[in-house]
């Protein structure tokens, strides 16, 4: 093994000091940390409501007071500053409270999303060498229990901890205790680990610290107008990057508001929701977008129209929203649309209250801070001619300079001066604004869920039927972009019932323990691949495959 293979892995890359001193100066990074949030809302808004969870409700003082409370049992189970929790929650009022809790403690939570199963969680855990697992006993009919045994049975965690019935486990419910004193907190130290969409095998994870995060999220709720009058519905997983801080979660309250969790988007479930706690503010993915443009026409139309009259903004992001669709939205939902365009690495872009209609519909809005820097470049990282579309590299501070434990993939991610190459195509108005093009990574972005080719193929790849494997996206007028599963069995020339089917290999990937979002929705069988000049899969000619396939047929 070289010296450079024995080196440890890097948590964390940090800014460069000049960078660092300059952004404090600008009050940029103030040396404040994400507990502060809460504490200080304690002080300003005591008794004022901010979080509703079902027929639940938490005042910021009783919020602040339990993640004391559980701050100090979870540090009795070994948890500490420095420690990487995975928190796989849904959107209940714990999730609020343990990641405070794991804030207050100087301890990462990594923010696994509800659809993760085993297969991501054991990765999550071993990669960061987690102490802790934090879930629900069930939630969308699924038992996270069960993923709590197989990682106490394969030792990669000391503590399965467990909200609701708890079994053999940790109760959550049974770590409040009075608080002790809280460790002292480094401002530049990870506060947390996003995760990224990845394009090769697991996703990444992102090590964002409380000075890059908190000025993300306190210039987020100053761009979005937030204030003690905002009330937010999540229905997103609160988890995420977009609906924890852009402004989300974090940025309501942050700014004194009300923030309403809900486990669901689905519009018999959220329009109540709307009406009864009249919500402000919510935000989601273009998909959710037009169910609930579709549900409101019906409901117009059947002459029971939902009661949206609170509601003053939709932010629509985590994947292209249409023009066609974002003209919509004012006409039938009644609110201003704000485009979000965004990535847990760092930087985010919105379009402001204040844009007229074209910019807002038109465009996916410019970056948060006057610190950021954007290079539009072409593939040999020259810059391309001004309004002309190429790839999107940023840094500011509030962007990365590295993943965490990735030398290898920081190598490549990231240019020498420090820039992030995102994958993204865009385009650059001359106002200011970026116009998402597409994407140049390999990867499919089905209704603003990533899904890695890569991590899917190999999978696929691991089938005793499966010669090869080749994954890419397909046109869908709903999600945008579904996934396709082009396959090469292992003897194409076998008769039908030696072949596998797709059923088959289905059910062979459900039962290595995919996130739901992962499984492909469609299978094709191949003989063999189109290739590129250089002999490589042409996944170019292979999307162009489906989407000739699928395409509604037309008339003469």
């Amino acid at each position: 093994m070289s010296a450079s293979m024995e080196q440890p892995q890097i948590e964390l890359t940090p800014w460069p000091e000049a960078e660092a001193e300059l952004y404090r100066a600008a009050g940029y990074w103030t040396g404040d940390v994400l507990g502060s949030i809460l504490s200080r809302g304690a002080q300003a808004f005591g008794d004022r409501t901010a979080v509703i969870a079902g027929e639940r409700s938490w005042t910021y003082g009783d919020l602040n007071a339990r993640a004391d409370q559980l701050a100090s049992g979870l540090n009795t189970l070994g948890i500490t500053p420095g420690s990487k929790v995975v928190v796989q929650l849904p959107n209940i009022g714990e999730f609020i409270e343990v990641i405070f809790a794991l804030f207050r403690l100087g301890a990462a939570p990594i923010m696994a999303l509800p659809t993760h199963r085993y297969a991501e969680i054991s990765y999550f855990c071993e990669f960061a060498d987690a102490v802790a697992y934090i879930a629900p006993a069930k939630s969308g009919g699924f038992d996270y229990r069960d993923i709590g045994k197989k990682l106490k049975d394969e030792g990669l965690v000391r503590q399965v901890i467990i909200a609701g019935d708890a079994g053999d486990f940790v109760p959550l419910d049974g770590l409040y205790q009075a608080p002790g004193a809280a460790p002292e907190i480094d401002p530049s130290a990870i506060a947390l680990l996003q995760l990224s969409g990845g394009t090769t095998g697991m996703s990444k994870l992102i090590p964002r610290t409380h000075d890059d995060y908190l000025y993300s999220v306190r210039a987020s709720a100053e761009i979005c107008g937030l204030s003690p009058q905002t009330v937010y519905l999540a229905v997103l997983p609160a988890a995420h990057n977009f609906p924890l801080s852009s402004p989300g979660v974090l940025g309501v309250l942050y700014a004194g508001g009300t923030v309403v969790l809900s486990e669901s988007g689905a519009p018999d479930i959220a329009f109540p929701l709307i009406a009864r706690h009249r919500v402000t503010m919510t935000a989601m993915v273009p998909p959710l977008a037009l169910a609930w443009m579709t549900a409101c026409d019906n409901l117009k139309k059947s002459g029971a129209p939902p009661d949206l009259s609170s509601l003053q903004v939709l932010q629509v992001g985590g994947a292209k929203f249409t023009e066609e669709a974002a003209r919509r939205v004012t006409p039938v939902l009644g609110c201003k649309l704000q485009q979000v365009f965004g990535m847990a690495e760092g930087l985010v872009n919105y379009t402001r209250l204040d844009d007229d209609i074209d910019t807002v519909v038109t465009t996916q809005g410019r970056p948060i801070s006057p610190a950021d820097e954007v290079r539009i470049v072409d593939e040999d990282d020259q810059p391309v001619a001004p309004g002309a579309t190429g790839l999107l590299l940023t840094r500011g501070p509030y962007t990365i300079r590295g993943y965490f434990k990735a030398a290898e993939h920081n190598a490549k991610s990231f240019t020498a001066d420090g820039f992030y190459r995102t994958g993204d195509v865009v385009r650059l108005t001359d106002a200011g604004y970026l116009v998402v093009e597409g994407r140049a990574k390999d990867q499919i972005n089905r209704g603003g869920e990533k899904v890695a080719a890569d991590e899917l193929e190999n999978h696929l790849l691991a089938h005793p039927l499966v010669h090869d494997a080749a994954v890419v996206a397909m046109p869908d007028p709903y999600l945008g972009e579904r996934t396709c599963a082009y396959v090469i069995p292992q003897n194409h020339a076998a008769a039908p019932e030696q072949r596998p089917r797709p059923q088959d290999l289905l059910k062979f990937l459900r039962e290595r323990d995919l996130a739901v979002f992962k499984i492909p929705d469609r299978i094709e069988f191949i003989d063999a691949f189109p290739k590129t000049r250089l002999g490589k899969v042409d996944k170019k000619a292979l999307r162009q495959m489906i989407a000739e396939k699928i395409a509604p047929p037309t008339v003469a």
